[in-house]
């Protein structure tokens, strides 16, 4: 296992993710790569859905995922939540066990 490499997950609310994402791209040091999509939230939460997403029992979320070194993920997340304090955004890190880049 890399020790010094954790995988990031962001998922946050749809109208935050030009947001996120400018930030991570604009982000000093330059963050690695990521992916981001768009997904569905189920469970808690629904107090600021729409009535679509309350009739529905889902809530419209988007996702970023990032392979980071470990030394540079508090940092980060200190900068995020002081440059964008998106509401309703959650996190979660996983140990990378190998991480490699196929050409």
């Amino acid at each position: 296992m890399d020790r010094d490499l954790c995988k990031l997950t962001l998922v946050y609310p749809v109208a935050a993710e030009d947001r996120v994402i400018e930030f991570l791209l604009d982000a000093e040091p330059p963050t690695p790569g990521f992916v981001s999509w768009r997904a569905e939230g189920h469970g808690g939460g629904f107090e600021e859905s729409s009535p679509r997403e309350k009739v529905r029992g889902r809530i419209e979320r988007a996702i970023l995922m990032m392979v980071i070194d470990r030394a540079r993920l508090e940092g980060l997340l200190a900068d995020l939540r002081r440059d964008c304090a998106i509401p309703h955004l959650v996190y979660w890190t996983e140990p990378v066990e190998r991480f490699g880049l196929r050409k």
